[in-house]
Protein backbone atom coordinates (compact mmCIF):
# COMPACT_ATOMS: atom_id res chain seq x y z
CA UNK A 1 0.00 0.00 0.00
CA UNK A 2 1.01 3.60 -0.66
CA UNK A 3 -0.41 6.62 1.14
CA UNK A 4 -0.16 9.96 -0.68
CA UNK A 5 -0.72 13.53 0.49
CA UNK A 6 -0.50 16.51 -1.88
CA UNK A 7 0.28 20.09 -0.94
CA UNK A 8 1.46 23.34 -2.50
CA UNK A 9 -1.51 24.47 -4.54
CA UNK A 10 -3.01 27.93 -4.43
CA UNK A 11 -4.22 30.97 -6.34
CA UNK A 12 -1.59 32.54 -8.60
CA UNK A 13 -1.36 35.01 -11.46
CA UNK A 14 -0.66 33.90 -15.03
CA UNK A 15 3.08 33.50 -15.51
CA UNK A 16 3.70 32.57 -11.89
CA UNK A 17 5.30 29.37 -10.61
CA UNK A 18 4.27 26.74 -8.09
CA UNK A 19 5.91 23.67 -6.65
CA UNK A 20 3.54 20.92 -5.65
CA UNK A 21 4.59 18.22 -3.21
CA UNK A 22 3.41 14.65 -2.85
CA UNK A 23 4.45 13.00 0.39
CA UNK A 24 4.42 9.22 0.10
CA UNK A 25 4.53 6.45 2.65
CA UNK A 26 3.74 2.77 2.96
CA UNK A 27 5.31 -0.62 2.38
CA UNK A 28 5.15 -0.47 -1.44
CA UNK A 29 6.78 2.92 -2.02
CA UNK A 30 10.20 1.49 -2.87
CA UNK A 31 8.81 -0.25 -5.97
CA UNK A 32 6.32 2.42 -7.02
CA UNK A 33 5.95 4.89 -9.81
CA UNK A 34 4.34 8.20 -8.86
CA UNK A 35 2.56 10.52 -11.26
CA UNK A 36 0.69 13.80 -11.24
CA UNK A 37 -2.74 14.13 -12.79
CA UNK A 38 -5.08 17.08 -12.97
CA UNK A 39 -8.80 17.46 -13.36
CA UNK A 40 -10.88 20.52 -14.19
CA UNK A 41 -14.64 20.72 -13.66
CA UNK A 42 -16.47 18.83 -16.38
CA UNK A 43 -13.31 17.26 -17.79
CA UNK A 44 -11.66 13.89 -17.45
CA UNK A 45 -8.64 13.41 -15.26
CA UNK A 46 -5.50 14.17 -17.29
CA UNK A 47 -1.93 12.93 -16.96
CA UNK A 48 0.70 15.61 -16.34
CA UNK A 49 3.97 13.87 -15.44
CA UNK A 50 5.29 10.71 -13.81
CA UNK A 51 8.47 9.35 -12.28
CA UNK A 52 9.81 5.96 -11.22
CA UNK A 53 10.61 6.01 -7.52
CA UNK A 54 13.86 4.08 -7.81
CA UNK A 55 15.13 4.59 -11.36
CA UNK A 56 14.03 8.19 -11.73
CA UNK A 57 12.79 7.73 -15.28
CA UNK A 58 10.31 10.45 -16.18
CA UNK A 59 7.52 10.99 -18.66
CA UNK A 60 5.65 14.20 -19.45
CA UNK A 61 2.43 15.09 -21.15
CA UNK A 62 2.96 17.13 -24.29
CA UNK A 63 1.03 20.01 -22.77
CA UNK A 64 3.37 20.09 -19.77
CA UNK A 65 6.72 19.63 -21.46
CA UNK A 66 8.94 22.68 -21.15
CA UNK A 67 7.03 24.23 -18.25
CA UNK A 68 6.90 21.34 -15.79
CA UNK A 69 9.56 19.31 -14.03
CA UNK A 70 8.88 16.25 -11.91
CA UNK A 71 11.47 15.11 -9.39
CA UNK A 72 11.80 13.02 -6.26
CA UNK A 73 13.64 13.08 -2.97
CA UNK A 74 13.99 9.49 -1.84
CA UNK A 75 15.18 10.43 1.62
CA UNK A 76 12.08 12.55 2.20
CA UNK A 77 9.74 10.16 0.37
CA UNK A 78 8.43 13.11 -1.61
CA UNK A 79 7.73 13.74 -5.28
CA UNK A 80 7.64 17.31 -6.55
CA UNK A 81 6.00 18.97 -9.50
CA UNK A 82 7.61 22.29 -10.39
CA UNK A 83 5.32 24.31 -12.64
CA UNK A 84 6.48 27.50 -14.35
CA UNK A 85 4.74 30.08 -16.52
CA UNK A 86 1.34 28.95 -15.36
CA UNK A 87 -1.64 29.63 -17.58
CA UNK A 88 -5.37 29.84 -16.87
CA UNK A 89 -5.84 26.48 -18.58
CA UNK A 90 -3.62 24.94 -15.89
CA UNK A 91 -6.38 25.57 -13.36
CA UNK A 92 -7.40 22.22 -11.91
CA UNK A 93 -7.25 19.96 -8.91
CA UNK A 94 -3.87 18.27 -9.04
CA UNK A 95 -3.59 14.71 -7.74
CA UNK A 96 -0.66 12.44 -7.19
CA UNK A 97 -1.08 8.73 -7.78
CA UNK A 98 1.02 5.60 -7.38
CA UNK A 99 1.29 2.21 -8.99
CA UNK A 100 3.86 -0.57 -9.17
CA UNK A 101 7.17 0.16 -10.92
CA UNK A 102 6.30 1.66 -14.31
CA UNK A 103 4.81 5.05 -15.10
CA UNK A 104 1.56 4.86 -17.04
CA UNK A 105 -0.50 7.74 -18.38
CA UNK A 106 -4.09 6.69 -17.72
CA UNK A 107 -5.84 7.08 -14.35
CA UNK A 108 -7.23 3.54 -14.42
CA UNK A 109 -3.68 2.16 -14.17
CA UNK A 110 -3.20 3.69 -10.71
CA UNK A 111 -4.60 2.20 -7.56
CA UNK A 112 -3.39 4.70 -4.94
CA UNK A 113 -4.44 8.35 -4.94
CA UNK A 114 -4.05 11.43 -2.83
CA UNK A 115 -6.89 13.82 -2.08
CA UNK A 116 -5.71 16.55 -4.44
CA UNK A 117 -4.58 20.15 -4.18
CA UNK A 118 -6.29 23.04 -5.97
CA UNK A 119 -4.32 25.16 -8.42
CA UNK A 120 -6.06 28.27 -9.71
CA UNK A 121 -4.41 30.53 -12.28
CA UNK A 122 -6.33 33.77 -12.71
CA UNK A 123 -5.87 37.50 -13.15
Amino acid sequence: QVHLVESGGGLVQPGASLRLSCAASGPSISTSAVSWFRQSPGKEREFVAGISWTAGATIYANSARGRVTISRDNAKNTVYLQMNNLKPEDTAVYYCAARDWTVQTTPRDYNYWGQGTQVTVSS
